[in-house]
């Protein structure tokens, strides 16, 4: 059986095989759909499956009706794996992939051009479809090592993500609400799998990474060594939380890594973004195949607690809808909260 990272590379070499500009497609030919997803052993690559799935209703297939595929006709969409957030919002944006999956306060300031991204070129382009499921802040340790909280980190080494991912910018900006900063830790960029490994051999104290339990990484690692989540609550979340938008308190329950209690932590919504300029009417039945009840069944397959509810699906959006999904939010009476 391939490992986690043998498949990222198998991942990888069949996106740079395709080289494909985004949504090109014949007339009378399917669509071709490129979702950026994150690395093999989070979260965001098998819901980005799922999703592609969802959607997906390639030329010549059974219809709906006769218990085919419930999604766009001829789009054919495929999940793709990167680096994360950072990586998917840019590479929509420059429309090298279609869609992509992001976190809400990456996407937030991604598109502004502010706090980690101050300086840089805004991406103004970017646009919602909804919010899919909350994301928690995993932070994970050895459980024979000592460290029992955030602060216990400093001077030891901990991965963080990968270069483009939302999970370093969004630790490193948890890290500074408790003192610790770049200079008096070890980080290491990493693909999650990697560190998994990487605690394992105890070549790491702890790595971190933001996504929707459970994390296959880190169930992985625990099926290995006994592991621990660090807390994430009291005072320290609460003034997170005070300080920054977007986050709100969430527990990892107990159970949902072998061995690991019920844990308190931070949750920020998962977004599924694609470019403003992307086509209206695609935008709309593609918005409209995502929340198809019908579709329910593929959405929530091995994603127990990644629900998708058509109810919170405006629910920490923090950029504009594209103006395709916000259509069909407006057919079914469902808007933007405080928006009449």
């Amino acid at each position: 059986m391939p490992t986690l990272r043998a498949l990222r590379f198998l991942t990888l070499l069949v996106l740079a095989m395709v080289g494909l500009p985004a949504v090109g497609h014949a007339s009378d030919g399917p669509r071709f759909i490129r979702i950026g997803t994150g690395g093999i052993g989070g979260t965001y690559f098998p819901v980005g499956g799922l999703i592609a799935n969802a959607i997906s209703s390639p030329p010549g297939g059974v219809s709906c009706e006769l218990g085919g595929s419930c999604g766009v006709a001829g789009v054919i969409a495929t999940a793709v794996s990167t680096q994360g957030s950072v990586e998917n919002a840019d590479l929509v944006s420059r429309r090298r992939l279609d869609m992509g999956l992001c976190q809400a306060d990456i996407a937030h300031d991604i598109t502004l051009a502010a706090g980690a991204f101050s300086g840089k070129p805004a991406l103004a382009n970017l646009r919602a479809i909804g919010t899919l499921f909350d994301e928690q802040i995993h932070i994970v340790v050895r459980r024979d090592d000592a460290i029992r909280s955030l602060t216990e980190l400093k001077g030891r080494r901990v991965s963080l993500g990968e270069p483009g991912s939302g999970t370093r910018v969004t630790t490193t900006k948890l890290f500074a609400a408790v003192d610790i900063t770049p200079q008096n830790l070890d980080v290491i960029l990493e693909p999650v799998d990697a560190a998994g490994d990487g605690l394992v051999e105890n070549r790491l104290a702890a790595f971190a990474i933001v996504g929707g339990y459970p994390i296959a990484a880190i169930s992985h690692a625990a099926e290995r060594l006994p592991v621990t989540l660090l807390a994430i609550g009291g005072d320290v979340a609460a003034s997170f939380r005070r300080q920054h938008s977007f986050y709100t308190g969430a527990v990892i329950p107990a159970g949902t890594y072998a061995g690991v209690g019920a844990t308190p932590t931070i949750a920020v919504a998962a977004l599924l973004v694609v470019a403003a300029e992307m086509d209206e009417d695609l935008v709309y039945n593609i918005t409209r195949a995502l929340w198809d009840p019908r579709n329910a069944k593929t959405l929530t397959a091995g994603a127990a607690d990644r629900r998708f509810r058509l109810s919170r699906a405006l629910e920490g959006v923090s950029i504009g809808l594209h103006s395709g999904a916000a259509r069909f939010y407006g057919e079914i009476g469902l808007r933007p909260a405080g928006e009449l």
